[in-house]
C-alpha cells in the first residue's frame, strides 16, 4: 500500500523567542458613496471593444433587430398604403357629389 504524506496547516506564533506582529487588514478605500468604485476604472478601455467571445449573442441581437426593422417598415407602409386608398376613395365619392 502506498503511504500518503499528510499536511499539517500550522500558524506561526514565535520565531526564536520573538513574537511575529499579527497583520493588520488593510483598510478599505471609501469615496462620498460609502463604496470603492476603482474597480470600475479599468473597464474604460473594455467598454470601447466589443469583446470576441460574445459574437454569438452580437448575431442574434442584430439578426433580432433587422427583424425588427423590417417589421417596422412593413407596417408603415401597410398604414400609408391604406390611407392613401382611403383618401382616393374619398376623393372620388366627392368627385362625384359636385
Amino acid at each position: 500500500m502506498p503511504t500518503e504524506e499528510k499536511a499539517i496547516e500550522v500558524e506561526v506564533v514565535e520565531v526564536d523567542g520573538v513574537a511575529v506582529p499579527a497583520q493588520e487588514p488593510a483598510p478599505e478605500r471609501e469615496t462620498r458613496g460609502g463604496r470603492d468604485w476603482g474597480d470600475w476604472r479599468q473597464w474604460q478601455g473594455r467598454v470601447r471593444r466589443l469583446d470576441s467571445r460574445w459574437w454569438p449573442l452580437w448575431v442574434l441581437l442584430g439578426v433580432v433587430l433587422v427583424f425588427l426593422l423590417l417589421t417596422l417598415g412593413l407596417v408603415l407602409g401597410a398604414v400609408m398604403l391604406v390611407v392613401r386608398l382611403v383618401r382616393g376613395i374619398f376623393r372620388g365619392l366627392a368627385g362625384l357629389f359636385r
